[in-house]
């Protein structure tokens, strides 16, 4: 086969490949997200169903635990199935809890045109403030781990 030829069906397999990889780790960010923001009203809803403080208090510490599950869960797979850098795991990470708090804010603006509110303004700063006030926490705490994980990994012996 002609070098020529064969080097541009390489280039697009390479591209499709590329092309196919960055719509997976998309697809995983939006359903991690999903998850996050359903995880966010359903705890929400039991808590605001419970009759006593100390079932409010259990619900959303429930929500806390699934959340972090999660969290975990999305650190091992970025780290061990794809085997990203720190940077890039982070970046997905934080992309996806990002995600999650923008659904929970259009929930709370959709919420609000039902119910009397006043703090419509702050509802709809919500859209951007919420994304960024839980992204950022999350990237550092994940840039942390993978980084902890990234150095431990690359001395272990592999097996034969």
């Amino acid at each position: 086969m002609d070098p020529i030829i064969s080097n541009t069906i390489n280039e697009n397999l390479d591209a499709n490949v590329k092309k196919a990889h960055k719509q997976k780790w998309l697809r995983i960010i939006l359903i991690i997200g999903a998850i996050y923001c359903l995880d966010g009203i359903v705890f929400g809803l039991f808590a605001g169903w419970s009759k006593s403080h100390i079932m409010v208090i259990i619900w959303r510490l429930a929500a806390w635990l699934t959340s972090a599950v999660l969290f975990s869960g999305h650190i091992w797979y970025e780290h061990y199935r794809f085997r990203y850098s720190p940077h890039r795991s982070s970046l997905h990470i934080s992309s996806a809890v990002a995600v999650g708090a923008f659904g929970l804010a259009v929930a709370a603006n959709i919420h609000a045109q039902f119910v009397s509110s006043a703090n419509h303004i702050f509802l709809v700063l919500s859209l951007v403030i919420w994304p960024i006030l839980t992204a950022v926490p999350a990237f550092i705490v994940a840039y942390a781990i993978t980084s902890v994980l990234h150095h431990y990994h690359k001395k272990v012996p592999p097996k034969e």
